[in-house]
């Protein structure tokens, strides 16, 4: 099968979309997963993230969505808010491609560093970001504040 690795368009939203809910469903969170299609589209329109997306048969069925972010105390980097290969399609180096390429988007953009959030309890997950020699630090907590009125 032939895997292509490639900057995701605006013609791929809906996949990342779909993508994206099978994410939250994994996280046991698909309550949370609020976004609708239209502010995905307006937003990637607008530059607010990028990703990119790994292919099989014509068929979108990974992706790694990210936006510049800032360290103070680092400098710029890229934040990776999502990662994920659809279940049916793990076990063909998809995963590792797409995390390749997303290091190399960061590099090429000037970045200091690349950053996300692994849920505790995702084993598969640690286990790959441990393997590619990522620092996964304890000890800080997330901070969050909804604004409804937005919405």
């Amino acid at each position: 099968m032939e895997i292509i690795i490639r900057r995701a368009t605006h013609a791929d939203l809906n996949a990342i979309h779909d993508l994206v809910h099978d994410l939250a469903v994994y996280e046991k969170a698909e309550e949370e997963f609020i976004a609708t299609i239209e502010e995905y589209e307006r937003d990637f329109s607008n530059g607010v993230f990028q990703a990119i997306v790994s292919e099989m048969d014509n068929q979108v069925v990974g992706m790694a969505l990210y936006y510049v972010a800032y360290s103070t105390w680092k400098g710029k980097m890229l934040f990776l808010e999502d990662f994920v290969v659809k279940e049916t399609h793990r076990r063909y180096g998809l995963g590792q491609k797409l995390f390749d390429a997303f290091l190399e988007e960061a590099r090429n953009q000037g970045c200091r560093m690349v950053k996300w959030q692994v849920l505790d309890w995702n084993e598969p997950a640690l286990r790959f970001y441990r393997k590619n020699d990522a620092i996964i630090e304890e000890g800080w907590w997330n901070g969050k504040i909804f604004f409804a009125e937005n919405f």
